[in-house]
């Protein structure tokens, strides 16, 4: 269990929501609003069935639900805030009603941030880790919430790759440090699958403890991603284990939560490996101490 010195259990203070961390890993689940995701385009992305996809995520057993209305897989079609505001202004308040579970918007636009937050929404997940708008800073330090900022870059182009990638991951906690960002509430993504080629996705897995040391909650993303379908060659719809396998290797290496689409499907390895990972064994008793 993660403590501070006090003794404290450490968690997610979500707008009232408390989300504990180092008892278990947390799951969010997807739920893709856009017409052109990668994994579940056009299938969530008119009202009844994004409602009814988000009550089975919640009752699959996921901790947090975190909503996207703009694809952001290799080669998307950027939108504009209005157009992401769009396909969000109709469901967010009926999850916020309907759910008992945080809420997270999957946005890296400061505007489309802050209406979302304007309406209650606990947590913002921004790919761009505050880096890509320079006013998301300010939006979560006024709303005090929980924020995900992930590893990204324009162009998979380093010259000594996890060594920048903690260089770019540190920038985002400085950024969030000078904007006043409550230090507890920041979780770090490595963003397997952004700006980086397989190699660097497989090495970034490997290393996970090294982006730990930096002292924030991890979270893991590679739920279907093309990582898993260039080293089993299978196409997105048949992803499971491969997910499944990197979550597992997460937890091991430190992960407190995991992204993933399917729930259900994830939800007994990772309640596995927390039982193994998250083990404390009874403390022993030396021979002859009882008196």
């Amino acid at each position: 269990m993660n403590t501070d010195r006090s003794g404290i259990i450490l968690g997610l203070d979500c707008r009232g929501h408390w989300l504990p961390l180092g008892q278990r890993t947390l799951i969010m689940g997807i739920l893709n609003l856009t017409p052109d995701s990668f994994s579940d385009g056009g299938r969530f992305n008119y009202l009844e069935a994004a409602l009814n996809r988000a009550r089975q995520l919640e009752e699959d057993g996921a901790d947090l639900l975190d909503v996207g209305a703009e694809s952001t897989r290799p080669g998307f079609r950027p939108v504009s805030p209005e157009e992401e505001w769009e396909r969000l202004k109709l469901i967010l308040p009926r999850l916020l009603q309907e759910l008992s579970i945080p809420i997270s918007v999957d946005t890296y636009k400061a505007s489309v941030a802050s209406r979302a937050l304007d309406l209650g929404v606990q947590m913002i997940n921004d790919i761009w880790g505050l880096q890509g708008d320079p006013k998301m800073a300010g939006v979560i330090k006024e709303h005090e919430v929980p924020v995900v900022v992930m590893h990204n870059r324009q162009k998979a182009e380093y010259r000594d790759f996890m060594a920048e990638v903690l260089q770019d991951l540190s920038q985002s906690i400085l950024i969030a440090d000078r904007a006043g960002i409550d230090s507890r509430k920041i979780i770090l993504d490595p963003g397997i699958g952004f700006a980086k080629n397989l190699e660097q996705n497989l090495e970034v897995m490997q290393r996970l403890a090294e982006i730990r040391s930096l002292g924030k909650p991890l979270l893991l993303a590679t739920s279907r991603k093309s990582m898993i379908g260039q080293v089993l060659d299978v196409p997105v719809d048949q992803r499971l284990e491969g997910t499944v396998a990197t979550v597992v290797l997460g937890i091991a290496a430190g992960v407190d939560m995991i992204r993933v689409h399917d729930v259900r499907g994830v939800r007994p390895a990772v309640k596995m490996a927390d039982a193994i990972v998250r083990f404390q064994p009874p403390a022993t008793i030396e021979p002859g101490t009882l008196g």
